[in-house]
């Protein structure tokens, strides 16, 4: 794979986290965008280039920025994991320690690491 077919899929890998993030269907992306189902999908595999005028309209959907649709890291990179951690940073202090707590619960419960 070279280097560009590589960047189309880590953002095509990232359209894909942050719809599922933002809880919309690829029939709801499109209906929003105005485009068919089957141009979602095609982007969201990687097969489909994604245009520069293109990307700010999706990170507008999804709520979140053009860099972080495009920026580029490392191969073990899990963007559901940095979503999360969107999600976490919008909590009120006394809601995220109850999830801290719930957390660390999972994990002496025997939950094993990644």
């Amino acid at each position: 794979m070279d280097k560009a077919e590589k960047y189309r899929k880590d953002i095509a890998t990232r359209l894909r986290a942050a719809r599922e993030n933002a809880g919309l269907s690829q029939g709801q992306v499109a209906r929003l965008l105005g485009y068919n189902r089957p141009t979602i999908t095609e982007m969201e595999a990687g097969r489909r280039r994604i245009s520069a005028d293109e990307l700010p309209k999706f990170a507008g959907v999804y709520g979140v920025s053009v860099s972080w649709l495009t920026d580029d890291t490392p191969e073990d990179y899990d963007p559901a994991i940095e979503l999360a951690a969107r999600e976490l940073n919008k909590l009120k202090p006394e809601d995220l320690d109850k999830i801290m707590n719930l957390l660390k619960t999972l994990r002496n419960a025997g939950g094993s690491p990644k």
